[in-house]
C-alpha cells in the first residue's frame, strides 16, 4: 500500500475505537483499503491519531470480529479478501470447551432415528411429562450400567440424573458443604466449579500437586471437608492422574475422612479408561460423568453415583429445586443409547476426531511447548515472557479458535502464564489448523507485533 490508512476521527462522537473500526469498513465497502492491503502497528496508529494504544488495540479486535481483518505475524494486519469478508467472521467463541464436531459423523443421523421410534413407542406420552426427582429408574439404571463398565460398582439408587455436569456440582455442593469449608484442589480449577465455591462460600485450598503426599500434608494442618478432582484430562491443566496415583490419593482420602468429588468429565474418551477413584472409596465419593462433555452440549444429561441412598436422595432434591428435572427426551436419547450400544460408538467417534485434532496440534506446534491428553479437545499451553495471555487470547479468539487465560482458573494467587487452547467446538479441521498457526506464531515470537 502506498500509503499507510489512518482514519478521519475529527467529526467523531462516541466511542474512538468503534469510530476507528467503522472507518476501516468503509474504507473497505469503498475500495479505499483492498485485500492484501497492510495496516499500521497499533503502536504506529495509535500515535498518528494521538490515543491511547487499548484504543487501536479494541479497534483492531472489533475489525477481527466483523471479519474485515486478520494477522500474518510479525508482517501484521492485513485486509482479508472480499469473498472472506463476505463469509463473515469466524464462528463465535463462547469459552466454552466442547466436544468436536465429528465430520461425517451419525450423531445427528442416530439422534432423529432414535427420538423418532422414542416419540412413536406404545406410551411415549409419559416421556412428555414431569419425572420423578433424581429421575426414571430406567435412566438410573442405564447411568448404573455406565458406570458400571468403567469399573465403578453402582446401584440404581445410589444414581442421581442431573441436567448436566454443571447442575450436579450444583447440587452436590449445596446438599454436602456449608460455608467455610475447605475444599482442596488443584492449582487451576474448572472455572465452574470456581464460581460454585465463591456463591457457597467455600474456601479453596490449592494444593501444589493433587496427590496423596500433597493432600496429606494439608490434612495435618487444615480441617479438609472434600476433593475436587478432574482425575482424565484435568480441566484446564490435561493432566491425568495413572492408576498408582488414584489408589494412593483414595488411601489419603480414607486416612483423613475426606469426601470426593470427582468430575470425571472426559473419563470415556480414552481407549482404556481408567478406573475412577469413587471405585476405591466409593462411600466417600460423588462420581460425575456428562454426555454433554462426551457427545454435544445440547444433551443436558449428566449420571451422578452418591455413596448412598441417603446421599442421592438429597442429591435429587437440590436437583428438582433448582432444574426441577433433565430434559426428558434427552435422557430417554441417552438411555436407548446406552441399551443398544449406540452410545459406545458415538463416544468412538468423538474419540477419533479428538485424536485427529491432536494430530493436528502436534504437527503444528512445536515439541514440548503445551500438554494435552491423546484423547482431548484441549491444550494447556504455557506461554513464555514477554507474551501477554490476554491479548493472545484475543488474537486466538479473533481467528476462531477458543483460548482462555490460565486467570480465569486460578484457585488462589498464581504467577503461571498460560492458556487453554480448545480444539472442539463449531470449528472444523482447516479452520483448527489455521488457529493453531497463529499460536505457533506467537510462541515462536514471530506473530507478537500482530498481537500488540
Amino acid at each position: 500500500m502506498p500509503e499507510a490508512w489512518v482514519p478521519d476521527l475529527s467529526r467523531i462522537s462516541g466511542a474512538k475505537y468503534l469510530a476507528i473500526a467503522d472507518a476501516m469498513q468503509a474504507a473497505v465497502e469503498s475500495g479505499r483499503l483492498r485485500a492484501g492491503d497492510r495496516l499500521l502497528p497499533q503502536r504506529d496508529l495509535a500515535a498518528r491519531l494521538g490515543v491511547d494504544l487499548t484504543t487501536v488495540t479494541k479497534a483492531y479486535d472489533q475489525a477481527r470480529g466483523r471479519g474485515l481483518i486478520g494477522a500474518r505475524g510479525r508482517a501484521g494486519s492485513f485486509i482479508l479478501p472480499q469473498d472472506v469478508i463476505a463469509a463473515g467472521p469466524p464462528p463465535r467463541d463462547t469459552g466454552m470447551n466442547m466436544p468436536p464436531e465429528v465430520a461425517d459423523g451419525s450423531l445427528l443421523a442416530t439422534w432423529e432415528r432414535t427420538a423418532s421410534a422414542l416419540l412413536r413407542a406404545e406410551g411415549a406420552g409419559g416421556r412428555l411429562h414431569y419425572t420423578p426427582a433424581g429421575g426414571r429408574a430406567v435412566d438410573r439404571e442405564a447411568g448404573a450400567a455406565l458406570f458400571g463398565r468403567l469399573g465403578l460398582a453402582s446401584e440404581p439408587d445410589q444414581l442421581v440424573v442431573a441436567a448436566g455436569a454443571q447442575n450436579a456440582l450444583h447440587a452436590i455442593v449445596s446438599a454436602t458443604l456449608k460455608p467455610g469449608d475447605v475444599v482442596a484442589c488443584g492449582a487451576h480449577v474448572y472455572s465452574v466449579f470456581l464460581a460454585l465455591a465463591r456463591r457457597f462460600g467455600l474456601r479453596l485450598a490449592p494444593l501444589a500437586s493433587v496427590d496423596a503426599a500433597s493432600l496429606d500434608a494439608l490434612c495435618r494442618t487444615t480441617k479438609v471437608a472434600a476433593l475436587y478432582l478432574v482425575p482424565t484430562n484435568d480441566n484446564p491443566t490435561s493432566r491425568t492422574l495413572d492408576l498408582a496415583e488414584r489408589e494412593a490419593l483414595a488411601a489419603a482420602l480414607r486416612r483423613h475422612d475426606v469426601r470426593l468429588i470427582e468430575d470425571d468429565a472426559y473419563g470415556q474418551l480414552p481407549d482404556h479408561p481408567l478406573a475412577p477413584v469413587t471405585s476405591f472409596v466409593p462411600d466417600l465419593g460423588f462420581y460425575v460423568a456428562s454426555v454433554s462433555k462426551i457427545l454435544s452440549p445440547a444433551l443436558r444429561v449428566a449420571h451422578v453415583r452418591a455413596p448412598s441412598m441417603r446421599d442421592a436422595l438429597a442429591l435429587a432434591a437440590e436437583v428438582h429445586a433448582s432444574t426441577v428435572m433433565a430434559p426428558p427426551l434427552d435422557c430417554a436419547l441417552v438411555t436407548r443409547w446406552i441399551e443398544d450400544g449406540s452410545y459406545a460408538r458415538l463416544t468412538a467417534e468423538t474419540r477419533a476426531e479428538a485424536k485427529a485434532r491432536q494430530a493436528i496440534a502436534a504437527s503444528v506446534l512445536p515439541p514440548g511447548s503445551y500438554a494435552a491428553h491423546d484423547c482431548g479437545y484441549h491444550l494447556w499451553v504455557p506461554l513464555p515472557p514477554p507474551l501477554d495471555r490476554v491479548q493472545v487470547a484475543a488474537a486466538l479468539r479473533a481467528e476462531g479458535l477458543t483460548a482462555v487465560p490460565s486467570d480465569m482458573f486460578a484457585a488462589g494467587e498464581s504467577s503461571v502464564s498460560a492458556l487453554r487452547v480448545s480444539l472442539g467446538g463449531a470449528i472444523d479441521r482447516t479452520g483448527l489448523a489455521r488457529g493453531l498457526t497463529a499460536l505457533e506464531m506467537q510462541l515462536s515470537g514471530s506473530g507478537r507485533e500482530g498481537v500488540i
